[in-house]
C-alpha cells in the first residue's frame, strides 16, 4: 500500500521564503570541532539544545547492513518518484514497516529508549524514506494530526544536511550535520515551530564545508499525537 508522505505534512514553504545559503554564507555560528549543529546565533543553539540532538555513530556498519538487508528487497520493487503532487519532495520512494527482524528491532528499541522518554505512545509503523542522490525534501512541518511532539530518524548510506528554519522568523535557523549512521531527534518547539528539510546535493554545505550527498535512507520513528 502506498504511503502518503504528504499526510504527515502541515505546510511547505516556498524556496524564496528561506535562507538557501550555507550556514557560513548566512553569517551564522560556526560549530565547535566535532559538533554537528550550527545556527544563526549562539542563543538559538543554546535555547534549542534540549530539543534538537544529533548522535553521531549511533549504529555500527554491521547494524546499518542489517537494516539494508531487510529494506532493499522491498525498496527495489518501487520506483523513485520525481513528480510529487504538491512539489514538496523529489526523487523518493518510501514504505512503512511494522515488524522487523531481531537485530533491527533491538536497534529501534535503542532509538525509542533515548528519543521518547516521556512523550507518550509511539506510532506503530516505522516510516522508511529512500531519497535518490538527486532527491531532496523541501521545508515542511509534520502535521499535528498524524505526529506527536517527537521525531527521531536514523540516517543510512549517506551524510546529509538538515536545515531547520523558524516558521515565523526565517532569519533564525539551525543546520544539522547528519552523518551516515547517525541519529537525529527533534522535540517540542523545534518540531512544531521550525520547518525542516534535507538539502539537495548541490546545496549540501555545513558551516562552509561541502557535504556530498549520495542515496540516503532514513528510518523514522514518531510518537502519537495528543
Amino acid at each position: 500500500m502506498k504511503v502518503l508522505f504528504s499526510a504527515l505534512r502541515r505546510t511547505c514553504k516556498a524556496a524564496g521564503h528561506l535562507c538557501r545559503r550555507s550556514s557560513h554564507a548566512c553569517g551564522g555560528l560556526l560549530p565547535l570541532p566535532g559538533e554537528a549543529i550550527a545556527g544563526s546565533s549562539p542563543e538559538l543553539v543554546r535555547s534549542l539544545g534540549s530539543q534538537v540532538e544529533v548522535r553521531t555513530a549511533f549504529i555500527t556498519e554491521e547494524e546499518e547492513a542489517a537494516f539494508l538487508q531487510e529494506l532493499e528487497p522491498v525498496l527495489k520493487k518501487k520506483r523513485y518518484e520525481f513528480d510529487h503532487w504538491d512539489d514538496a519532495i523529489h526523487g523518493y520512494r518510501e514504505t512503512e514497516r511494522l515488524r522487523w527482524g531481531p537485530a533491527c528491532e533491538e536497534i529501534l528499541n535503542r532509538v525509542r529508549s533515548v528519543a521518547f522518554l516521556d512523550s507518550g505512545p509511539l506510532l506503530g509503523p516505522v516510516h522508511v524514506l529512500d531519497l535518490d542522490k538527486a532527491g531532496y525534501i523541501k521545508p515542511h512541518i509534520d502535521s499535528v494530526k498524524f505526529c506527536g511532539s517527537t521525531i527521531a530518524g536514523l540516517s543510512l548510506l549517506s551524510d546529509s544536511v538538515m536545515r531547520l528554519v523558524k516558521e515565523d522568523a526565517p532569519h533564525e535557523w539551525l543546520d544539522l550535520l547528519l552523518s551516515r549512521r547517525s541519529l537525529y531527534i527533534m522535540r517540542d518547539q523545534a518540531r512544531y515551530d521550525f520547518t525542516h528539510e534535507i538539502l539537495r546535493d548541490e546545496e549540501s554545505v555545513f558551516s562552509g564545508t561541502r557535504v556530498p550527498r549520495q542515496r540516503r535512507i532514513s528510518v523514522i520513528c514518531r510518537n502519537r499525537p495528543v
